[in-house]
């Protein structure tokens, strides 16, 4: 295993939408990479989009042991319902930059498992937060673009002055 680059914004392969995943043998080789990836950077969840792979799949896992780990293939977002607003990180904006979004606070996804099985899933919560999270990754969307010109503004400008004093 090995720990993979983890994009960082501005860079414009952030906003590359992914494509569809159609050989999971082809891309299953990442999820292990992924993952630790992923635990090192103590995130929740890492979509392939930020690891500069434009392919529609991402890894996650919400527990506190860090035990259960999830992946998912061509994820699709079926419905969504009631609002819920919280904070918001992610590891290709930064260390220490967080903000409120709005999100949906139950979902529907659909998507493919390690085993090629098609799947659906409800989720609320952190659960649903994470994964509009990543499926919006793996749209070309980052959770900045959630928020007002005057909050972007100040994040770049925070990751501005991160990159000048490193």
């Amino acid at each position: 295993m090995a720990l993979l680059n983890i994009l960082q914004y501005p860079d414009p392969r952030l906003r590359i939408k992914a494509a569809p995943v159609t050989n999971i043998d082809e891309v299953r080789r990442y999820i292990d990479d992924m993952y630790e990836t992923m635990y090192h950077a103590q995130g929740l969840g890492l979509a392939a989009t930020q690891v500069n792979i434009h392919q529609r799949f991402f890894v996650m896992d919400l527990s506190e042991k860090r035990d259960q780990p999830v992946s998912v293939f061509n994820p699709e977002i079926l419905s969504q319902e009631g609002v819920q607003d919280d904070f918001h990180g992610c590891l290709s904006v930064g260390a220490g930059i967080s903000d409120k979004v709005k999100r949906a606070a139950k979902l529907r996804l659909r998507g493919i498992d390690l085993e090629g099985k098609t799947f659906e899933w409800d989720l609320e919560g952190l659960a649903a937060i994470c994964i509009q999270h990543e499926v919006d990754h793996l749209n070309g969307i980052l959770f900045i673009d959630h928020l007002s010109k005057l909050k972007q503004e100040r994040i770049r400008k925070k990751i501005e002055k991160f990159q000048r004093q490193a």
